[in-house]
């Protein structure tokens, strides 16, 4: 109507794998037929989204014993996918867009983890969220842990109980205070 053309846009995490953002997108341009298809692949430096996340590790990081580390996590993928992959770089140039805006000195005070890995007899990527808190504590250097979970955008499964639950729990066995950052769907600005 009115000249307006019709398309259809899917925006979905903001680093991007053929493994998952470029599946849907597969599927979602075969599924549009003749209506034009527009993909957002990346959206991880996006300066509003690297100034959100800055925003909520300073916030949690204010609840947290002095002497804390700064988990930066994402889904984890079967290794065999990330040959030639941008998302393990992309997930790491984010993670450092975010530290180097709080202000977090590289490895000392920030590191990546994984998580969500599946249960199949290939490896995943790692290291896994619950071996980095375990190797933590036992290097007596941190009294807490704070996950930012950069490669989601929601409250979903993989945060909630893999990170609230699970890691907070193995937090708590290994004496180290745990917080968790605000994923997107949190913020009513956006």
């Amino acid at each position: 109507a009115g000249g307006a053309e019709r398309v259809v846009g899917l925006v979905l995490a903001p680093h991007y794998s053929g493994f998952s953002v470029g599946q849907y997108h597969e599927r979602a341009r075969a599924a549009s037929g003749e209506v034009p298809f527009v993909g957002i692949e990346s959206w991880h430096l996006e300066p509003a989204y690297v100034s959100f996340l800055a925003d909520a590790v300073r916030r949690a990081r204010a609840d947290l014993p002095e002497r804390h580390k700064v988990l930066f996590t994402a889904h984890s993928l079967p290794e065999r996918v990330l040959v030639g992959d941008p998302y393990p770089d992309q997930l790491r140039d984010g993670a450092a867009a975010v530290a180097a805006e709080v202000g977090l000195d590289p490895w000392a005070d920030w590191s990546i983890g994984w998580q969500s890995a599946g249960r199949t007899p290939e490896p995943w990527r790692g290291p896994d969220i619950l071996e980095v808190i375990r190797a933590l504590a036992g290097t007596g250097r941190s009294d807490g842990i704070l996950v930012c979970p950069h490669g989601f955008v929601a409250d979903h499964l993989e945060v909630v109980y893999d990170l609230d639950i699970e890691a907070a729990g193995v937090a708590a066995d290994v004496g180290l205070a745990f917080a968790r950052t605000d994923v997107v769907n949190d913020d009513p600005a956006v």
